[in-house]
């Protein structure tokens, strides 16, 4: 069976406003029915990283995260801003959010967070070499603490199930993966 995109009739913004945009579409779907309410959530693209230090640690950041109302172990990253490359987004918000600077940046794997409501990829790195050249110089309203993890502490936090985000846990998946052919 061959899968046919829908056809958007119609678009009306509900939400415009910088971190998060709502709209609903009108869509017709490819057998001929029109559903006049699917709503889209549009933010911008977004980079992590599994970043391992000149040691061999795996870079994790821990934070408060409201919508949830978790504090959160994470790998580090954030939104790309406008028209920025991704690489050059990732080893910017490392460099703000752990002070670390990098030998290597390989791209592992670009995701989808939730493509069935929202537009947006993330684009998940692997850097290599990483050592502490700067404090942290964080965003308005972000504090976080920034832990090194051996990979098998990673390993048990993940079986665990302490790494709660779904796409960072994607992106620990990836990143062992990449560390196996290292």
């Amino acid at each position: 069976m061959i899968i046919e995109k829908w056809q958007k009739l119609a678009s009306k913004y509900l939400v415009n406003e910088k971190w998060a945009t709502l709209r609903v579409d009108e869509v017709k779907l490819p057998d001929g029915v029109v559903k006049d309410d699917y709503y889209v959530l549009e933010y911008p693209n977004w980079v992590n990283a599994i970043a391992l230090t000149e040691q061999g640690k795996i870079i994790l950041v821990r934070q408060y995260r409201h919508a949830a109302d978790i504090v959160s172990l994470e790998v580090p990253g954030g939104v790309i801003d406008g028209d920025e490359a991704p690489e050059f987004a990732i080893k910017r918000e490392l460099l703000e959010e752990t002070g670390y600077s990098f030998k290597s940046c390989k791209l592992l794997v670009e995701l989808y967070p939730n493509p069935a409501t929202s537009n947006n990829k993330t684009f998940t790195y692997f850097l290599t070499g990483g050592v502490k050249t700067h404090e942290q110089h964080l965003d308005e309203h972000e504090i976080l603490n920034v832990e090194e993890y051996t990979v098998q502490e990673v390993i048990q936090l993940l079986k665990e199930n302490k790494i709660a985000q779904a796409l960072h846990v994607a992106a620990l998946h990836y990143g062992l993966t990449a560390l196996k052919s290292i």
